[in-house]
């Protein structure tokens, strides 16, 4: 019979892998509480129509990459943006608070080549400040994503540029197509194509000719009109102030047609070709273009979970921690009977604790406890039960010590907590 197996670019996570999500996903939740984001969850599954307005309809995800019931015109998020945006709209959360400052985790969807750190069905920590046009709320956000970053020990560089706004984008489309034009023979496919309907990505494009061709490319940094040129030296100016240092790479242009003004990058290069760690920008013409109100801005950004375990995992000093505070061995019959309902005492204190049900020896026992990551064993058999004793071993020192108990769980639970 032939052995089941995840889908390609579908990945399980593991127990020995999900404990550094879970380390991930709680200290991003701490860093993110501090400077006051509040979790939202959305579904899965929306309409195509919110992506294909948001992100444009020329991007290379609406074209190829989106998981879309063609029949109902649904499709699997394939980014978060929408999403939050969509749902902050329908629940009027504009009227809750003139600022929202939300995040979200979880697993979006794209139907492209697997390879490492990218996957079809991926992972996504989003969070987006709505109601805020101030550049100082774009450099907090970035010293945000810097200090989450660096609290979980990842190395990166922060890389930063400005697309303009509708008013001073035209004048640089310009430039940027005669520029082009010249070029255009040698492009790839997807340039040619690109040139013609969102020429910005051209200046995004991975391939070696491309890159070659558009080293000399005009910068829009030098076209940005005057309301664009001081949000972004504020923005420059704030990240100063913070002590965040960063660079300025007149290329980014991100994948995704709603930013404006200010884009940005975390990049590392211990991933090879896929450097980036997370990314964002404003976009402070999103929400009207999705039915809300006009004077919404908005800025965000999104950090990939699976690039940021690979970094951890190559960390070589990065362990599993301990997850068993206790292990408690039962050697008869009687002495399991007795575990079992000690166990569960400890447990409704908020131990972790752990025992074996399936009447293996003391060697295996004691095996088993070591695997977990047992702090301490305690080994009760017949005799000790019948004399009121056990023995508390630290797995780690390998001392050990008996402990009188008697026949109250509960009076028990009180000393070993106390010892543990």
């Amino acid at each position: 019979m032939t052995k089941l197996k995840a889908l390609n670019g579908f990945k399980d996570i593991v127990p020995g892998e999900v404990e550094l999500w879970q380390h991930v996903e709680n200290t991003a939740r701490d860093i993110f509480a501090r400077f006051s984001f509040s979790e939202i969850r959305m579904p899965i599954l929306e309409k195509t129509e919110l992506f294909a307005r948001s992100i444009g309809e020329a991007t290379d995800i609406v074209e190829k990459e989106m998981y879309t019931f063609v029949d109902k015109q649904i499709t699997m998020r394939p980014e978060a943006t929408a999403s939050l945006l969509r749902a902050y709209i329908q629940h009027g959360l504009h009227v809750q608070k003139p600022v929202q400052r939300l995040f979200t985790i979880g697993p979006m969807f794209r139907h492209e080549r697997p390879q490492k750190g990218r996957l079809r069905q991926f992972h996504q920590m989003d969070v987006e400040v709505l109601g805020a046009s101030s550049p100082r709320v774009d450099a907090e956000l970035m010293a945000m994503g810097a200090l989450l970053l660096e609290t979980l020990g990842i190395h990166v560089s922060l890389e930063m540029n400005s697309l303009g706004c509708p008013d001073c984008r035209p004048g640089f489309r310009k430039v940027l197509l005669d520029f082009i034009k010249e070029r255009h023979g040698v492009l790839c496919d997807d340039c040619k194509r690109r040139s013609t309907t969102n020429p910005l990505r051209v200046l995004d494009c991975k391939n070696p000719v491309c890159r070659e061709q558009v080293e000399e490319a005009p910068s829009i940094q030098d076209h940005l009109c005057d309301g664009c040129s001081e949000h972004f030296t504020a923005v420059q100016e704030g990240l100063n102030q913070l002590g965040v240092p960063y660079s300025l790479n007149k290329f980014m242009v991100r994948g995704l047609d709603y930013y404006s003004r200010t884009t940005f990058e975390f990049i590392t290069t211990d991933l090879g070709a896929q450097a980036a760690v997370g990314a964002g920008g404003r976009y402070d013409g999103l929400v009207e273009q999705l039915g809300g109100s006009r004077n919404v801005p908005g800025i965000g950004f999104a950090l990939g979970m699976e690039r940021l375990i690979l970094l951890l995992q190559q960390q070589e000093e990065l362990s599993t921690p301990n997850v068993i505070d206790l292990f408690v061995v039962g050697l008869g019959e009687a002495a399991s009977e007795f575990v079992f309902s000690l166990v569960h005492v400890l447990r409704k204190t908020g131990m972790q604790a752990a025992m074996d049900h399936e009447g293996r020896s003391l060697k295996s026992q004691m095996k088993q406890a070591n695997k977990a990551g047992a702090r301490f064993a305690l080994i009760i058999g017949e005799n000790e039960l019948a004399e009121g004793m056990a023995v508390l071993r630290n797995m780690e020192s390998q001392e050990q010590e008996e402990i009188g108990i008697g026949s109250n769980l509960e009076d028990i639970s009180t000393l070993l907590v106390e010892k543990i």
